[in-house]
């Protein structure tokens, strides 16, 4: 019979599919009725999350955060046939052999330790600033790309992973500044800001990244919620924001700035008494910007200051 051809004689309720052998067959009859089906189910059962991930055949998805993009192969001690133990001592040093040869194969070059180091960096980071995971991906790929051009070359790893970081951010438009990434770096030198900008504006230029306008709107709640400001101060920097914005204040130069100073000026309005200087800390900006914004602001809304 050929395949694919269904006799009259079997009830369509009757005819089963035996995944071992890739057939349809007739239940009462026995008769074959079609073979060699690929099918995309699974020939196994699993009821538990453990015997899952036991059973399974597949990693799981390419990830740039992952070494070797999650595209990992082991290579286990060779068994014969029916799970016996290898018989015979040259075929237990012909495995040994291929199992030597594999892991040196694995071993990672320059490029691959280099972007192996960046990784764990990313991942400690994001941690502890409880970054998404989109966020961690889309500064892995950058981080990647940057390393496979030869931009990290000659440079700090912290930096241009921090660099890397504050891009990512910026093009998910995730309010985190420079100097809170800086901060969990375990580099501490002096120029390290100076760097980690210097490189972000050569990822931007040389990867030809797209990066969008923050709204300063988003780094007010974050920087309001570290100095517990009532919801009735971010209201109205918020209002402020948006009204600075009409009168032509530009916003996207330095967006986190732009929303400290508001926030001071609420802040001010409703009673609050807190020093520029504490703000500019919170929002990773210097004292002198949130000056400068402050009376970009009082100028523009003509509030006298």
């Amino acid at each position: 019979m050929s395949s694919g051809e269904t006799t009259r004689e079997c009830p369509p309720d009757k005819i089963i599919f035996d995944p071992q052998r890739g057939a349809r067959v007739c239940a009462e009859t026995g008769e074959v009725l079609e073979e060699n089906i690929i099918t995309d189910e699974g020939e196994w059962r699993a009821y538990t999350p453990e015997e899952k991930a036991k059973r399974a055949r597949t990693g799981g998805a390419v990830s740039y955060s992952k070494p070797h993009m999650g595209l990992d192969v082991q290579v286990g001690p060779y068994r014969e046939p029916g799970s016996r133990k290898i018989r015979g001592l040259g075929k237990r040093y012909e495995s040994t052999r291929i199992q030597k040869t594999f892991r040196l194969s694995r071993l990672m070059g320059s490029l691959e330790k280099n972007i192996a180091s960046a990784l764990v960096i990313i991942d400690d980071i994001v941690a502890k600033l409880e970054l998404p995971d989109a966020v961690k991906e889309e500064s892995a790929r950058i981080y990647r790309e940057a390393a496979q051009k030869g931009l990290t070359r000659g440079r700090s790893v912290e930096a241009m992973v921090a660099a890397s970081l504050y891009a990512a951010c910026r093009r998910h438009k995730v309010p985190c500044s420079i100097d809170e990434i800086i901060f969990h770096l375990k580099s501490q030198e002096t120029d390290i800001k100076r760097e980690v900008a210097r490189n972000y504006r050569l990822l931007v230029r040389d990867l030809n990244l797209n990066i969008p306008v923050l709204e300063p709107e988003r780094f007010v709640n974050r920087i309001a919620s570290a100095m517990n400001m009532p919801e009735q101060v971010v209201a109205d920097a918020i209002k402020i924001i948006i009204e600075a914005k009409k009168r032509g204040v530009p916003s996207g130069k330095d967006p986190s700035g732009l929303a400290a100073a508001a926030l001071y000026l609420a802040a001010l309005r409703h009673g609050y008494r807190k020093t520029q200087k504490e703000i500019a800390q919170i929002a990773g900006v210097t004292e002198v910007t949130v000056r400068n914004r402050y009376k970009e602001i009082t100028q523009a809304l003509k509030i006298e200051g």
